[in-house]
């Protein structure tokens, strides 16, 4: 797989970046301008220089181009003239389609989804995170094998190279589709390993929060801040790919669990989502989600968007959610009173000491239902099961044909779920 490097002397690889505007891009809403920048912010985090950007408007992708035959021989003028070795495509391209340009671009190719898991080449740390990104570029590879040894051979470095190499690959199906398999197992090992400590922690009776958002809206700082974790913070794009757990106190004297998650993007490629399934069940564990937006973004709406969309495929749509405006110290005045007035939603900046107690706060009423004691008919296990699913269930006894139960409330499951209990309520303490 390609990476974007520095070529000598601290020079950086220089790109050109090439976008697609179609029908489909006007009828789903999405900024053509914003996705562009989008797209130059993640090749600078690759490690490029950006030597020009171009866009062009069709009503469909060409399915031979991508662009058309035009368009694309401009685009290899352009990269000539601008000493640019590498072009950039907003969108995943197909083989065949990569296969068309080369000869016309005459120089390397990578497109949305490669520049993404390059991205997350560089930055897995952990042997879980090395492992599911692996995994994620070999199911993208797989695919495109077919005349593809070719543009493998003459990668050379740089963009797309991370990762999975030619000799490594050696342009097997069937040595890859046995890798794949390899990573599988590793990651069942991994993720059974990682399913024992969430039940532990489901033990200790702790509630568990988890930190979600579109990539960079201030998720690391705000654990650092509010955790003195020590989680690496950058203004960059998927600073964090291993989550982090750290115990968070709350003002009332409470202590919930709370997990730094892998950022969200627009077009999130499949393979990551598939390979960091493991890794992403933390937000599906979670009793709530802290749904960080970057407040200054132009593109918040569409980022708040993209998340619970990404939210909703995982099977964590209905958790409960604490939505919080990030970085309003960076946003126009006229900005602020729109997002303190939007859904119950927080405004805080991760720097202002008032602002994390506040956030602190909100944590603790959406988590803190009090306590209640359900007298239950012995026969009634789904009502056992409700039970375990309003709260964290703290005591339990057995008497004749009832089953006593203590639980400790969350207040929006309790409000939403918990109405077939309400008969069997013993008491109830705030």
């Amino acid at each position: 797989m390609a990476r974007l490097h520095e070529t000598g002397a601290g020079e950086r690889e220089r790109v050109i970046l090439v976008g697609l505007v179609t029908d489909e891009t006007r009828r789903s809403g999405v900024d053509p301008d914003e996705s562009i920048r989008e797209l130059s912010r993640l090749a600078e985090t690759a490690g490029a220089e950006v030597a020009a950007v171009t866009v062009q408007h069709r009503p469909a992708p060409d399915p031979k181009w991508f662009v058309g035959k035009g368009k694309a021989e401009e685009i290899g003028r352009l990269a000539e003239s601008h000493g640019a070795g590498t072009v950039i495509f907003d969108q995943e391209l197909s083989a065949a389609q990569v296969r068309n340009l080369e000869p016309v671009l005459n120089a390397k190719i990578i497109d949305r989804t490669q520049l993404i898991l390059d991205i997350f080449a560089g930055r897995a740390r952990t042997r879980e995170g090395m492992l599911q990104v692996e995994l994620a570029q070999l199911n993208y590879l797989l695919p495109r094998l077919a005349g593809h040894g070719r543009h493998l051979s003459r990668l050379g470095g740089g963009i797309g190279t991370r990762g999975p190499g030619e000799t490594k690959l050696e342009t097997d199906r069937r040595h890859i589709r046995r890798r794949i398999g390899e990573l599988r197992r590793q990651l069942e090992s991994v993720k059974a390993h990682r399913e024992l400590h969430r039940r532990r922690r489901r033990k200790s009776g702790v509630y568990q929060a988890a930190l979600v958002g579109y990539t960079n809206a201030g998720k690391s700082t705000l654990l650092n801040r509010l955790t003195e974790a020590g989680v690496l913070a950058e203004d960059k794009l998927f600073a964090t790919l291993d989550p982090t757990t750290r115990m968070l106190r709350l003002p009332g004297g409470g202590e919930v669990l709370l997990t730094d998650t892998v950022g969200f993007i627009r077009n999130l490629p499949h393979e990551l989502v598939a390979a960091f399934r493991s890794t992403l069940e933390e937000v599906k564990e979670a009793d709530l989600l802290i749904h960080v937006i970057d407040a200054s973004s132009p593109a918040h709406r569409e980022q708040r968007e993209v998340v619970e969309r990404v939210l909703a495929d995982l099977g964590a749509g209905d958790k409960p959610v604490l939505v919080v405006y990030n970085k309003i110290d960076l946003c126009s005045p006229d900005t602020v009173p729109f997002l303190k007035e939007n859904g119950g939603a927080l405004a805080i900046s991760a720097f202002r000491d008032e602002d994390l107690r506040r956030l602190t706060e909100a944590i603790e009423r959406k988590l803190d239902g009090g306590t209640a004691v359900f007298r239950l008919p012995a026969a009634r296990g789904d009502l056992a099961a409700l039970a375990h699913r309003v709260g964290e269930v703290t005591e339990r006894r057995a008497e004749e044909d009832w089953l006593l139960l203590a639980v400790r409330l969350h207040p929006e499951k309790m409000e939403r779920l918990g109405k077939p209990l309400e008969p069997y309520l013993l008491e109830r303490t705030e």
